[in-house]
């Protein structure tokens, strides 16, 4: 079944990173999760049917979430995209809460080549579920905060909330 061929429920959630766009398959599976601003993130369409119902779940997880009260979504989650970045995407969902990967890690995991380094990044970037699939816990290899769709910003405040990086001085 693709996005077309049933409708799209959305609901905005109010969190520390702005107010969060959710949209979800009539079966509740979250098909997105996008933040103000965010590269190739979503935006509500016309034919999309606002309801907040389907959310109740991801709603309270979230909240959890910032409140440093949930380690792991557990959610039904639909992204759509090509064989290599669903794989991608389930290898990102092996990235434990606190914890940071690079991206020549994914790429090893899901036995790519080391040249297809820069496709795991491409499809690091695509995750259409921030915050719920965890592409903020990718880094590079270095150890730099690399790119994130929603602004290294934001990618800076989740890694602080898990305990991945310190408080920053102006935090203190």
């Amino acid at each position: 079944m693709t996005a077309t061929e049933y409708p799209t429920y959305w609901t905005t959630v109010d969190s520390p990173l702005g107010p969060l766009l959710l949209t979800a398959a009539p079966d509740g599976a979250l098909t997105s999760l996008s933040v103000p601003g965010q590269k190739g993130g979503r935006t509500v369409q016309d034919d999309w049917r606002h309801d907040p119902g389907p959310f109740r779940a991801a709603e309270e997880q979230l909240a959890a979430y910032f409140a440093a009260e949930l380690k792991e979504f557990r959610l039904p989650l639909r992204a759509e995209g090509t064989a290599f970045r669903e794989r991608v995407w389930d290898a990102l969902d092996t990235v434990p809460y606190g914890a940071t990967t690079t991206y020549g890690e994914i790429a090893a995991r899901i036995g790519a080549s080391r040249p297809a380094v820069r496709a795991v990044g491409g499809a690091v970037g695509a995750n259409p579920l921030l915050v719920l699939r965890p592409c903020h816990r990718v880094i590079g290899a270095d150890g730099s905060l690399t790119g994130y769709a929603g602004g290294l910003e934001r990618k800076t405040r989740l890694l602080v909330l898990e305990g991945a990086l310190p408080l920053p001085p102006s935090s203190l």
